[in-house]
């Protein structure tokens, strides 16, 4: 393509990331031109009903067949419809017609990736998708670009706003969950399915995309650990901070040595001492923790959602891959050359924290701290409060291993001297 065509672009979706998309085109159009050595032009935005009003997007551009619109040979096709179906279906024949893709559809990438970038391979063109994870925040280049020199051994982060936000009341006013989440849903924050928020899906669709591209394996969906936020409680909440924690719903993917080297990656929540760069990201923020032998510890920070954010990363997308299509070149592939296991939860190795409800007479805690040591968790802090003839019992564990804390409490659970194991949390971050 010589230097004063065109590049063409088509849009799957115009809600509201399809649109600031199409206004950003419009508003940096010289800007735009000049990064990539060529003019932007939209040719078509797909849309579910026709009927209704698009502010921003021009109507004769405006479609109801997602499918011509993938096929009618644009250079670049952006995804944002999001879902499974029918935008893998779209997004196999777009590139199959010849145009690269940039997707923000993290559930596709999280479930089936590998079929993207087959396809992507098979056909010669580019696949990105930055807004797939945090938005406006440049991590996934950073990870599979500025990193590939580097071995990555650990990514943690803040990766849902909304349940950021949900754990931020909770943390800040001492307000009950069921407060915060029907205060997050009057706001607009929750989804159409909370439980993609709260019971930590969406996290998960994230954490698999980032621990591929970090640790060069694949991973999807369903090999992700997942807890949601639903059974953090304000007592939780308040003994972290008088331990010195915030609860964090954080997404893990951590590289494991030894015998038998792999790759866990999970969701839950977490405590993170209040001096950690996390522990400070407040609201709807996302943050990104990642730690790399030679780069050390890095921190990606921003908003991690809304239209104009994720269009930003989307228009990042939409330039690499103009700039591509203009010099005949491509950008990365998969890289899955590693091929490590992912490997159970069972095997993570954290410190841990313990509430429980006990009888308040002699020998309980000698009962408690023998449960711990037959499953050979080791105790670092125990605080005890009496409560009539009951009595609160809050441990804080050196690491262990996750099966060896589960089987801990399932022993305690069996002891008559506990009344109830009110909640049990992982630590990281110390």
């Amino acid at each position: 393509m010589a230097a004063h065509d065109e590049v063409t672009i088509a849009l799957l979706g115009g809600g509201t990331v399809g649109t600031s998309v199409v206004e950003l085109v419009r508003e940096n159009a010289g800007d735009l031109a000049e990064r990539v050595g060529a003019p932007l032009r939209v040719t078509a935005v797909a849309v579910r009903d026709l009927s209704r009003a698009r502010p921003g997007i021009p109507g004769e551009l405006l479609s109801d067949d997602p499918m011509a619109v993938a096929t009618s040979g644009s250079d670049i096709v952006v995804e944002v419809m999001g879902g499974i179906e029918p935008a893998r279906s779209c997004i196999l024949a777009a590139m199959a017609a010849g145009s690269s893709v940039v997707t923000a559809n993290k559930a596709l990438l999280a479930e089936d990736g590998a079929s993207l970038y087959e396809a992507a391979r098979r056909h010669g063109v580019d696949l990105y998708f930055e807004a797939s994870v945090a938005g406006a925040i440049p991590l996934l280049r950073p990870l599979r670009e500025s990193l590939a020199g580097d071995r990555v051994r650990k990514v943690m982060g803040i990766v849902n706003g909304t349940t950021n936000f949900m754990l931020t009341k909770m943390d800040e006013e001492g307000a009950a969950y069921s407060d915060v989440f029907y205060e997050a849903n009057a706001l607009g924050y929750l989804e159409a399915d909370p439980s993609l928020d709260v019971d930590g899906h969406d996290a998960a669709a994230k954490a698999a995309i980032l621990a591929e591209l970090a640790f060069h394996t694949r991973v999807t969906l369903s090999d992700v650990y997942v807890e949601g936020i639903s059974e953090v409680t304000a007592d939780d909440m308040a003994a972290a901070k008088d331990m010195g924690f915030v609860i964090k719903l954080l997404a893990i993917a951590e590289l494991v040595d030894g015998d038998r080297p792999g790759v866990i990656v999970r969701v839950h929540p977490t405590m993170l001492p209040r001096a950690h760069p996390l522990a400070a990201v407040r609201e709807s923020f996302n943050a990104v923790f990642v730690e790399a032998d030679a780069a050390g510890q890095l921190m990606f920070y921003g908003r991690g959602a809304g239209g104009n954010p994720t269009a930003s990363a989307v228009l990042g997308d939409v330039v690499a891959a103009a700039r591509n299509r203009l010099s005949g070149s491509r950008g990365p592939g998969e890289s899955t050359y590693t091929q490590l296991p992912v490997l159970p939860i069972g095997q993570a190795q954290t410190e841990y924290y313990v509430n429980l409800d006990v009888a308040d007479r002699p020998g309980v805690l000698a009962s408690v701290a023998t449960a711990f040591a037959d499953n050979g968790v080791s105790i670092q802090v125990v605080h005890q409060e009496g409560h009539g003839d009951d009595a609160g019992l809050v441990v804080r564990t050196h690491r262990a291993s996750d099966a060896a804390l589960r089987a801990t409490v399932n022993q305690l659970r069996g002891l008559d001297t506990v009344r109830r194991v009110v909640g049990v949390m992982r630590v990281e971050g110390e």
